[in-house]
C-alpha cells in the first residue's frame, strides 16, 4: 500500500494550499481530488486576492497570503496580478466607513488611499459620475483568473515539491490504522498517511455525514455573471462598490456600522445578499456579481441548480447605475461555498485524521496564509 506523511483531500484552494505548504516543508503528499478537477467555489468566484475586506486573523492570513502567492509567480504564471482594490462609496455613510478603515490600516501600515470623486474618474472613466462619492484604493491587492489558477497551482507543487496528484479519485472512507489513517478510494484502492486530512468544501455526505452534519454549515449560493469584453474598455484590479462597504466584515468593524441604515432603494438587494463587484478577466471579458442565498448543508439542494433571472436582473440593473460601459452577457452561473458562524471547522476525528471546511467566501483571499498555519501548527514543520 502506498504510504504518505499527509494525504489530502479535495484539491480546491484550501486543500492545495495545504498540499503546498506542506510538501515545501519536504514531507511526502498524496492530493486527491473526486472529480477529474476542481470544478466547485475555488473555480466559480471573482479570482479577487481582496485582505482588505476582511477582519481579525482572517486579515492577516490574507496579507501573508498576497506575499504567498507573489513568491509562486515569481516561479510560475499563477495569473496573480497585483493592480489592485477599490471600494467606490456612494453616499456620505460609505464614505464615512470608507475614511474609518483608511484609518484602521494606516495604524497597521497596510498601504492604501483615499481618493477624491474627481480621482477616481481619471482613474475609472467609465463610473456613472453621479455614483461616486470618493474611493479607498488597495494597490497591492490582487486578482487571479479562477478558472485558471488552481489548476496552475497545482502543476507547479507536482513539478517543484513533487506532490502527487490523483484527481477522479473519490475518497469514500478514511480510517483510523496504527497511529496513521488508510484511505479508501470508490475503487478500492487504499492509500496510508501518517495524517489525513479533509478539506471537502460543501461536499457534507462521502465523508463523515454525522460529524459534518452538526457542524453547524450553511452553503451559500452565488450568482455570478460574465460579460462580453468591449473594445478599448480597460478595468485595472477589483472594483468594489458601495454595497460591498455595507457588507465585508472589515467594514462592520468600523465605529460608524452600528449606525448604518438601509436605504429604501436598496432593501431588495441586500435581502438578496447582492453586492456589486467588477473584475476584468486577461481576455477582456468582465465578472459582475454577485448575490448570496442560504441553506442547511445538509439541504442545500433546496437552493436550486438554476440561476434565478430576477436576481440576475436586479445585479444588471445596479450595476448598469455604476458604470457606464455596455453590459452585454454572455453567461451566467451558480457558484457554492460552506460556511459557518465559527469562521471555519476544524474538527480532528483522529489524531491523524482532520477536517477543514466552512472557509465561506475567505478561501482565495486567505486560505494560502491559514494553510500555512494550519500545516506549522498541526503537523509540527
Amino acid at each position: 500500500m502506498p504510504t504518505y506523511d499527509l494525504i489530502v483531500v479535495g484539491a480546491g484552494a484550501l486543500g492545495t494550499f495545504h498540499a503546498y505548504h506542506a510538501a515545501k516543508a519536504g514531507l511526502r503528499v498524496l492530493l486527491l481530488e473526486k472529480d477529474r478537477y476542481p470544478v466547485q467555489a475555488t473555480v466559480r468566484n471573482f479570482g479577487q486576492v481582496v485582505p482588505s475586506g476582511l477582519a481579525g486573523r482572517w486579515f492577516d492570513y490574507g496579507r501573508r497570503s498576497l506575499e504567498i502567492y507573489q513568491r509562486i509567480q515569481q516561479e510560475t504564471d499563477l495569473t496573480a496580478r497585483a493592480n489592485g482594490t477599490i471600494y467606490i462609496a456612494s453616499d456620505a455613510d460609505e464614505w464615512t466607513l470608507a475614511n474609518e478603515l483608511y484609518d484602521r490600516y494606516q495604524r497597521v501600515d497596510y498601504p492604501c488611499s483615499l481618493l477624491t470623486k474627481a480621482e477616481c474618474l481619471v482613474k475609472y472613466p467609465t463610473l456613472q459620475p453621479e455614483y461616486v462619492v470618493g474611493g479607498l484604493f488597495f494597490p497591492d491587492e490582487m486578482s487571479v483568473e479562477p478558472e485558471q489558477m488552481i489548476h496552475r497551482l497545482i502543476a507547479y507543487v507536482q513539478q517543484k515539491y513533487e506532490v502527487d496528484y490523483r484527481p477522479g479519485s473519490a475518497v469514500i472512507d478514511v480510517q483510523p490504522d496504527g497511529g496513521g489513517a488508510t484511505v479508501t478510494l470508490s475503487n478500492r484502492q487504499r492509500f496510508q498517511g501518517n495524517r489525513v486530512l479533509v478539506c471537502g468544501g460543501h461536499e457534507v455526505r462521502l465523508l463523515y455525514p454525522e460529524i459534518l452534519a452538526n457542524a453547524g454549515l450553511v452553503v451559500s449560493k452565488l450568482q455570478m455573471l460574465l460579460a462580453e469584453p468591449v473594445a478599448g474598455l480597460q478595468l485595472p484590479g477589483n472594483i468594489l462598490t458601495g454595497l460591498t462597504i455595507r457588507r465585508y466584515e472589515s467594514f462592520q468593524e468600523c465605529p460608524s456600522y452600528s449606525s448604518l441604515k438601509t436605504p429604501d432603494s436598496l432593501a431588495e438587494l441586500k435581502k438578496w445578499g447582492i453586492h456589486i463587484l467588477f473584475k476584468q478577466a486577461v481576455d477582456g471579458s468582465i465578472i459582475i456579481g454577485d448575490s448570496h442565498e442560504y441553506a442547511d448543508a445538509t439541504q442545500a439542494e433546496d437552493l436550486g441548480y438554476h440561476t434565478q433571472d430576477y436576481i440576475n436582473d436586479l445585479m444588471l440593473t445596479e450595476a448598469r447605475r455604476i458604470v457606464s460601459f455596455p453590459i452585454t452577457i454572455k453567461k451566467t452561473w451558480a457558484g457554492f461555498y460552506s460556511q459557518t458562524p465559527a469562521e471555519i471547522f476544524e474538527y480532528d476525528v483522529d489524531p491523524a485524521i482532520r477536517i477543514v471546511t466552512g472557509i465561506g467566501g475567505k478561501g482565495m483571499s486567505s486560505g494560502a496564509g491559514y494553510a500555512e498555519e494550519s500545516i506549522r501548527n498541526w503537523l509540527d514543520v
